[in-house]
């Protein structure tokens, strides 16, 4: 049996590296060992960024409903754990949306945890 040469599947490996390195600067985007490292990195970094979102976004939450705790004279923590002792599921991501779009809802909110 005649033996087979790997030269198709080699070259749509390095095919399928160097589109994913289009854009990069330099030799990155062009020879195949500098674009697989960089490609390889940058997955890396893609995958710590999905992780760090969600806490970015959490943190952004939480400033908001604190800014506006202390706008309407009760702290954050005071106010999330009257939330929890009032029985309102509303997670952090809603609550900072209505204390950005509907102040008044918000107020009423405090007022419902005091």
């Amino acid at each position: 049996m005649a033996r087979i040469k790997g030269a198709v599947v080699t070259r749509n490996r390095r095919k399928k590296v160097l589109k994913l390195a289009k854009g990069y600067w330099g030799a990155k985007s062009k020879h195949f060992k500098m674009a697989k490292q960089a490609v390889m990195k940058s997955g890396n970094y893609a995958y710590i960024g999905r992780r760090q979102k969600k806490r970015d976004f959490r943190k952004l939450w939480i400033t908001r409903i604190s800014a506006a705790c202390r706008m309407n004279g009760i702290n954050y923590s005071s106010f999330m754990n009257g939330i929890k002792k009032a029985g309102i599921t509303l997670n952090r991501k809603m609550l900072s949306e209505i204390a950005i779009a509907d102040p008044e809802g918000f107020k009423k909110l405090v007022d419902q945890v005091k």
